[in-house]
């Protein structure tokens, strides 16, 4: 869907409620966190949300996380919900939502795979990239995989690189996978196989969020301890170097503005505010 100005705004605004929420819980509990991706590049460009923009990420190192899970499953306040992968039935992604209950930002994924998604802030778990090269392929390339197999799992209709015939056939190719995988698998063995990827020992250098991974990972400075960045007016937690962050998730010209034709969003199906 194209927004409304007053309908992206009025998104954007609950969003940053569920942002404030969490940053409450987190201050309240001691849980480091950072604007993660997009909000991060909003953050640096804009000292806001990049304005054709729809959503909030941020990013947790992998103890930080599971803390989070862990309290936000009684602390946060009762107007938001929290989503787990593995746990939540319908969900595809392999990392954790807060949604703002009695709302709705429903794709034509989320319509196929039976999940009633509210409009969201997406939390990333940050794992450690193995020293060994070796390890650390088979880490990203497993990550990518099982969360790739998760969302073929969850619906029949995901994005293609393609468009003409060659999109078609991999739209049909999509379709049979979804069924194959219905078939033979089911949600909680998805979250298991994908997270065989995440290394909970040892003291790592290197750090990045397994299901959306960037060759290499991030330099643990360059992350932690985290800096701060105006969003939206009000100060919030950002990677530590956010410049060199942003360089390796985006390339040297992050710093300029996309051509309009590349400016995407996740543009929902239904949108009740």
């Amino acid at each position: 869907m194209e927004y409304r100005p007053d309908v992206l705004k009025a998104l954007q605004e609950a969003e940053f409620e569920i942002l404030c929420a969490i940053d409450a819980l987190c201050r309240e509990e001691g849980i480091a966190y950072f604007l993660d991706g997009g909000t991060a590049l909003g953050a640096a460009r804009h000292n806001g949300f990049i304005p054709w923009d729809d959503d909030i990420d941020i990013g947790m190192l992998r103890p930080d996380y599971d803390r989070f899970i862990e309290r936000a499953r009684t602390a946060l306040p009762d107007a938001y919900e929290l989503v787990v992968p593995g746990e939540t039935p319908g969900y595809a992604a392999m990392f954790a939502k807060v949604m703002k209950r009695r709302t709705a930002f429903h794709t034509q994924e989320t319509i196929e795979a039976g999940f009633d998604q509210g409009i969201f802030v997406d939390i990333f778990p940050y794992d450690g990239v193995s020293p060994s090269a070796r390890r650390a392929r088979r880490q990203l390339s497993n990550g990518r995989l099982w969360q790739s197999i998760s969302y073929l799992y969850h619906a029949r209709s995901v994005n293609v690189p393609h468009s003409g015939l060659l999109g078609r056939a991999e739209r049909l190719a999509c379709a049979a996978a979804h069924g194959l995988l219905r078939a033979v698998t089911d949600e909680q063995r998805i979250a298991r196989s994908f997270a065989r990827s995440i290394e909970r020992d040892g003291d790592y250098d290197r750090f990045t969020a397994l299901a959306w991974p960037v060759a290499g990972g991030f330099p643990k400075a360059d992350l932690v301890p985290t800096g701060t960045a105006s969003f939206e007016g009000r100060p919030f937690p950002v990677p530590s170097n956010v410049e060199a962050y942003l360089t390796r998730m985006y390339g040297p010209s992050w710093t300029e503005l996309p051509p309009p034709d590349q400016r995407k969003n996740h543009a929902p199906v239904v949108l009740k505010l």
